[in-house]
């Protein structure tokens, strides 16, 4: 399990620029049937795997998309410099191309506020 909580610094991201996945971007935005987020909720998401990572295996390229920061990457992606093997993890179900499905997010979500 990988929580933000451990770097000390929330993920941050700019709401519409296509840096985080699509599903993080529902749950803040709302949708017909869930109003948006307002700063300091907290909303527990299960985010289907077509709202997730799927972009990142969809054409095979580089696997730099599946590091964090890299061009091409979508996030939140867990740091690979963590013993907890987190990163291991994340990468073998999300940017392994060898798996055919990916299983569905399910993540807890404060949104702090605007920057």
């Amino acid at each position: 399990i990988y929580t933000t909580k451990d770097k000390g610094t929330p993920y941050r991201w700019t709401l519409g620029d296509g840096s985080t996945i699509k599903g993080i971007e529902l749950a803040v935005l709302g949708t017909d049937d869930v109003p948006p987020m307002k700063p300091g909720g907290i909303r527990r998401v299960i985010v289907p795997a077509s709202l997730g990572y799927q972009s990142l295996i969809a054409k095979p390229t580089s696997n730099a998309k599946c590091t964090a920061g890299e061009q091409g990457s979508i996030g939140p992606i867990p740091p690979k410099n963590v013993d907890s093997g987190a990163y291991q993890r994340w990468y073998q179900f999300y940017c392994n191309p060898r798996i055919p499905y990916q299983p569905d997010l399910v993540l807890d979500v404060k949104l702090y506020g605007r920057r």
